[in-house]
């Protein structure tokens, strides 16, 4: 029999009832109060006094770290920074990501840094054979270690057993070795991590916390504007190679919507998160959005509905100009999560057809008071989920807030955030 944990209820009925009124609300129900979804990110570190580093090299440290915390910071969808094999990731050396302990302060966040790994030149080669080039011209320059997989053979050719001895002659070539031994010495260092995950989520689990993502679903372009040419690269295509552009996106949308769907939560939803980031109007306008982001991006969502998923999508920057697109997308099947889009402006367009989250200002939690606090989540109730809709949240990231300024968001929304 399940331990009674908090409330008179035991882990899984507060599972139960946290994913129950989540997605009563984004089916646009009226819960019995406002919901709260909270990224926790590095903050239970500095919410217990310990370095971000942990979550990377000390793990059971960052396990009670997250373990005080949660005690405490009682919302209805946590999202953890999970820990993370630190020692495994230095193995590869690669030049696309820092962290805390590793090229970053060990109290700060991790950091993405988008470097160049395809040309401009590439685009053919990419898309006639997109494994031999992600094998032996992309990975190798991702990280010096790993740069004689560019010594490899044209993996379309190796039949019979000539195709083993050239393969074999390959191997034999000290880049082509180092690049291997990485890879097995980063897997088996890896693998021991295993492990150190599930106790994790099972942590979270016990304390009565669902899940928050099963899976993630992303949007072609931001696949392409974040992970293969950049974005410098990408913008700099978008009127050089147009059409590679589009030809790029067609190939990874076709690729996205054959993968499998991840099993549901033990209540039956299964949601993907998305993150929409080289869409909004920083980057580009509606024109180019139309263009290059919008169709594969709403066939993205539809087809995910249709499979029986809620999206969990993170506008983030100001998506103030595209928000009527949205009305075009499932109605109550998805969270419109924003950044720093007005907010009031989305509640106008889109009441009555998708749930919004957000958008209480990492500022105001780092810099503000806790009545600062307060006042700013009673305007949002007030004004955005007196009808129902609506999830409250933070902006972005929690890494440098104040504790008592997140747990007053917290505790105040469960206090007055209630429906008659």
């Amino acid at each position: 029999m399940d331990e009674i944990i908090a409330e008179g209820k035991t882990a899984k009925q507060l599972r139960k009832e946290k994913e129950d009124r989540i997605h009563k609300t984004i089916r646009l129900e009226i819960p019995d109060r406002v919901p709260i979804i909270c990224g926790m990110g590095y903050f239970p570190g500095k919410n217990a006094g310990v370095p971000s580093s942990a979550a990377y090299y000390d793990h059971e440290t960052w396990f009670n770290a997250y373990k005080m915390t949660l005690r405490d910071f009682q919302a209805d969808l946590i999202y953890p920074q999970m820990p993370s094999p630190g020692k495994a990731m230095e193995i590869l050396q690669l030049k696309t990501m820092r962290w805390p302990g590793y090229g970053v302060d060990e109290y700060k966040g991790h950091q993405s840094i988008e470097i160049e790994a395809m040309n401009s030149e590439d685009w053919d080669e990419y898309l006639s054979d997109t494994a031999n080039y992600m094998l032996r011209k992309f990975m190798p320059r991702t990280s010096d270690k790993l740069a004689g997989l560019a010594k490899l053979p044209d993996l379309a050719g190796l039949m019979g057993g000539g195709g083993a001895q050239m393969l074999g002659m390959a191997m034999a070539d000290p880049d082509v070795s180092l690049a291997l031994e990485t890879l097995t010495a980063y897997g088996k260092e890896a693998r021991k991590h295993m492990e150190v995950s599930m106790k994790f989520s099972q942590m979270m689990q016990d304390m009565g916390h669902p899940t928050y993502f099963q899976g993630a679903a992303m949007p072609p372009y931001d696949m392409i504007s974040h992970s293969l040419r950049g974005m410098q690269g990408t913008m700099i295509d978008l009127y050089r190679n147009p059409d590679k552009i589009l030809a790029a996106i067609d190939k990874i949308l076709k690729r996205a919507l054959s993968n499998p769907m991840p099993p549901p939560s033990e209540n039956g939803y299964i949601r993907l998160f998305m993150t929409n980031t080289r869409g909004s109007d920083d980057f580009l306008s509606n024109k180019l959005f139309e263009k290059f982001y919008w169709p594969s991006f709403k066939k993205v969502i539809e087809t995910m509905v249709e499979r029986g998923a809620t999206m969990c999508v993170f506008f983030e920057g100001n998506f103030t100009k595209k928000l009527e697109y949205l009305l075009e997308l499932p109605k109550g099947e998805m969270i419109v999560r924003l950044d720093t889009t007005d907010i009031y402006k989305a509640k106008e367009i889109l009441k009555g057809h998708l749930c919004i989250q957000g958008n209480v200002p990492s500022s105001l939690l780092q810099t503000g008071t806790v009545d600062d606090v307060k006042t700013y989540c009673k305007k949002l109730i007030d004004d955005i989920g007196k009808d129902g809709g609506f999830i409250l949240s933070p902006r972005s990231s929690t890494d440098e807030v104040k504790p008592a300024n997140l747990k007053a968001m917290i505790d105040f929304t469960h206090e007055y955030g209630v429906y008659n």
